[in-house]
């Protein structure tokens, strides 16, 4: 065999790291951290878990909403840990950078910056790679045994102190890593590889609550009992910090510019109470608003008042429409690439559950709107039990399901400049839904829902609480009655489906459903009355276009409005 040149193996070792994921590249020369006086909590505990080497939980497992400071937190952690002399290896993963992506690169990288803090370490390190020139094609479980516990071990063994080593290993943003068997692969290697006896480091990642991350946390998950958890988004209210962050900041352009009362501390109020909890929000607004050839007054009026428009030059949140951008596309990708999912529009479907969250527009309720949670709006699409999970299974940096009263679980947006991207054409471009779309997907779903449902109408019970059919079934086959006039008359292109639903009976099941639906909900002569108003309008318009279907209607609108007022309880 032929022997190698001295250095051969710690070469082979650094052609395969990726430069730009360390804490202090070149590639990250403007990385985001942490003010002195912000996040001091948070960064404390952080610190605390890392400086107790006895700690039972040697894996720091940090979740956080996007744009919640994750990132500003591991980049002020990496700093920290330097500065105490504590820092092994740091790992920061972005999605749009193909040298860090991926996890091809996280171990030699770790590998190396493990090396560098100790001789007799990377004398070991390099002897491994040297006696197997392939370990970078082997799977990471077994890159991080030859490459970190193995040379560590060894290490050990020729007496060197494991505890005097640097032992923080950082990794950021985890769920930018391609890939969630991948993401999942790399925690499983973590805690089978680093998180053994006798080895002295202490692993702190952080991400998105991403399915990876998410599941391996939940209870029965592989690192349920073995991590310590940060919830950032539900454990700490940044709110504080937001408004130093910029007080701060706002000071120092006064001071700049000799004006200092270019803003008020209700501007500051302001942008925090936008944010939501979204340190990214703050830190665009003001990256925007301190443009130095630029008036920070007048930037600042436009980000307070901003309405977008298209064709507009200006766009003070262009860095957060690319993240919402980034991760609504990833989600998409990944539901539409399931087998069952097959010809299902993932926007579309989305969006519908969104517009649920700021409320339907309900003409014939006049001015108020009803908010369905998140089940039964799956069950109004005609979608399988709990579809709504799996809709946002790539979501949950953005948006939760929140048990409400009754058990229902709300769907709820993290923050309201998510829901304003999803409302604004200019800002979500090719990912936009109008809302005309939303209304003529839950029509076209209402007329299925009732077309199809299974009852028995020639004997349906009195009450509608006595139906048999599952209760969330019976719930949206109320809604579908209740909500299907305002849903065709805000919907478009809905007259073949109108034209269907009329020659298959619909109409008439409808006749029959509203007795027990009257008779058990009470509605009012007034609401009842609005509701014909809204499916008798509907129906004028219809006329010039389908006369037939539009016959029909008129038929049995003249019926309800003559015997079908409600029937008291």
């Amino acid at each position: 065999m032929t022997k190698l040149c001295t250095d051969a193996g710690w070469d082979l070792l650094s052609n395969h790291i990726a430069r730009n994921a360390l804490h202090n590249s070149d590639a990250r020369y403007d990385a985001p951290k942490c003010d002195e006086d912000t996040r001091v909590e948070v960064t404390g505990e952080i610190m605390d878990w890392i400086m107790d080497r006895d700690g039972p939980q040697r894996l720091l497992c940090m979740t956080g909403a996007a744009g919640s400071g994750k990132s500003a937190l591991q980049q002020t952690t990496a700093e920290k840990c330097l500065e105490n002399g504590i820092l092994g290896s740091t790992f920061f993963f972005l999605v749009t950078d193909p040298t860090r992506n991926t996890v091809k690169r996280v171990v030699p990288t770790i590998a190396y910056q493990l090396g560098r803090t100790n001789d007799a370490l990377r004398l070991c390190i390099k002897s491994a790679v040297e006696n197997d020139l392939l370990i970078f094609d082997k799977s990471l479980r077994t890159q991080m045994t030859t490459l970190i516990a193995e040379p560590s071990q060894r290490c050990k063994s020729m007496g060197t102190d494991l505890t005097t080593l640097p032992h923080a290993i950082l990794i950021d943003g985890l769920d930018e890593c391609t890939g969630e068997d991948r993401q999942a692969e790399l925690l499983t290697a973590v805690k089978e590889c680093l998180l053994i006896d006798g080895l002295p480091f202490r692993v702190f990642i952080a991400s998105r609550p991403e399915w990876a991350i998410r599941t391996a946390l939940e209870p029965g998950g592989d690192l349920w009992k073995v991590a310590y958890r940060i919830q950032l988004s539900d454990q700490y209210d940044a709110s504080a910090d937001m408004h130093r962050y910029l007080q701060r900041r706002f000071e120092l352009i006064s001071l700049r510019i000799g004006d200092p009362e270019w803003f008020s501390a209700g501007h500051i109020d302001t942008l925090v109470q936008a944010a939501s909890g979204q340190f990214i929000y703050v830190a665009t607004a003001y990256k925007y608003i301190s443009e130095r050839r630029a008036s920070p007054a007048e930037r600042l009026k436009i980000v307070l008042t901003w309405t977008p428009h298209e064709g507009q030059a200006t766009r003070p949140f262009a860095a957060l429409d690319k993240l919402y951008t980034n991760v609504l596309l990833a989600a998409k990708n990944a539901y539409e690439a399931v087998d069952s999912h097959h010809e299902r529009d993932f926007l579309l479907l989305f969006r519908v559950h969104h517009v649920g969250v700021t409320g339907f527009r309900l003409k014939y309720r006049k001015t108020t709107m009803t908010r369905p949670p998140a089940g039964l709006i799956s069950a109004l699409l005609c979608l399988e039990t709990r579809a709504e999970e799996t809709l946002i299974s790539d979501l949950h940096s953005l948006v939760a399901l929140e048990t409400g009263r009754g058990g229902d679980l709300p769907l709820r947006l993290y923050h309201k400049s998510f829901s304003d991207f999803l409302e604004e054409e200019s800002r979500a471009k090719d990912l936009f839904v109008p809302e005309d779309r939303v209304y003529t997907h839950l029509a076209k779903c209402s007329l299925r829902h009732i077309t199809e449902c299974p009852l028995d109408f020639d004997s349906l019970p009195a009450k509608w609480e006595k139906f048999r059919l599952p209760p969330l079934h019976r719930r949206s086959l109320k809604e579908a009655i209740e909500d299907l006039p305002s849903f065709m008359s805000s919907a478009t292109a809905i007259d073949d489906e109108v034209v269907s639903f009329t020659e298959n009976g619909g109409w008439q099941k409808i006749d029959r459903l509203l007795p027990p639906l009257c008779r058990s909900y009470g509605w009012s002569s007034r609401s009842f009355d609005d509701w014909l108003g809204t499916l008798r309008s509907f129906t004028d318009h219809l006329k010039a276009r389908r006369p037939d279907a539009a016959a029909v209607i008129s038929v049995l609108v003249e019926k309800w409005e003559e015997y079908h007022h409600p029937v008291p309880i």
